[in-house]
């Protein structure tokens, strides 16, 4: 019977399966129904989504440029571009397993990440810079009109800020702003966000892919943090205290009309380690 190692963690209450695929030990040919299978909750591992580590591209190690890449799959079995706690996962991942040192970079659909373990349990990634922001646009929900914000931080995120996110419905406005047609053919995250001082945001996020509510969302985190900077309402370092009640410090610069220098930080936990035998994606 085929066992596939693995590790289960979290980064700020984002879970991930991470496997060592250097020898390609994952049968890519059904790759996505196996994605599906093992992220399903209950019946098998159970997870936001998995990550792949893999050996860099020739060109990459020839030129010192990444010490791995990864894919990143969300638990519908969808490839995505980047996720920003999962990145941390990553980084603490191949520096436990040998892959890289404390200080790395790594290869992912949306550029090379820059990552740092700042120490045991905390991991600082540098993200790329953020594109296509929109603010203070209208978008029709069911003839209620919203006044939305957008932002591309390494995958699409739409912001909505509320006096008060305990109230909202995540799931039903988050599903309909994923699936609206203003994001049409590749659909968005949807992220509502509360102020709650100069230097801390608190969010809620409806993940495309998780098609859920999720704990954590480093990506959306970097996305309402800008976005919040943008309008006047705070300013860098912005702490964003998410749904699994943890706080991701996000850092950016802002030159004239470019963002750049966009870090978040936070902790992550590994749950456990283990192997999937092949009942876990039958």
């Amino acid at each position: 019977m085929k066992k596939i190692p693995f590790l289960k963690m979290s980064g700020s209450g984002n879970d991930f399966i991470l496997i060592d695929n250097r020898s390609q030990i994952v049968d890519k040919t059904r790759l996505k129904e196996f994605i599906y299978k093992v992220c399903r909750r209950a019946v098998s591992v159970g997870a936001d989504g998995l990550i792949l580590i893999e050996d860099p591209d020739e060109e990459d190690a020839r030129r010192g440029l990444a010490h791995f890449k990864w894919h990143y799959y969300n638990a519908d079995g969808g490839e995505a571009e980047m996720c920003g706690n999962g990145s941390r996962c990553a980084a603490r991942f191949a520096y436990l397993k040998g892959i890289a040192p404390r200080k790395m970079a790594f290869r992912t659909l949306a550029g090379i990440i820059q990552a740092e373990l700042t120490d045991e349990r905390r991991v600082k990634v540098q993200l790329g810079d953020p594109k296509d922001l929109r603010l203070n646009f209208p978008l029709d929900i069911d003839g209620e009109t919203w006044k939305v914000h957008f932002i591309n931080t390494g995958v699409p995120h739409v912001v909505y800020f509320l006096d008060d996110v305990e109230g909202v419905d995540v799931v039903s406005l988050g599903r309909k702003t994923r699936y609206h047609k203003e994001f049409q053919p590749a659909g968005t995250n949807a992220n509502f966000a509360e102020v709650l001082n100069r230097n801390a945001l608190k969010l809620r996020t409806y993940e495309r892919g998780v098609e859920n509510e999720t704990l954590a969302c480093g990506t959306g985190s970097v996305a309402a943090a800008i976005i919040a900077s943008e309008l006047g309402w705070t300013v860098s370092p912005v702490d964003v205290h998410v749904r699994s009640g943890e706080i991701l410090k996000i850092y950016f610069e802002k030159t004239g009309d470019r963002i750049s220098k966009v870090f978040m930080e936070g902790d992550v936990r590994i749950i456990y380690e283990g192997e999937m035998w092949e009942e876990a994606w039958e």
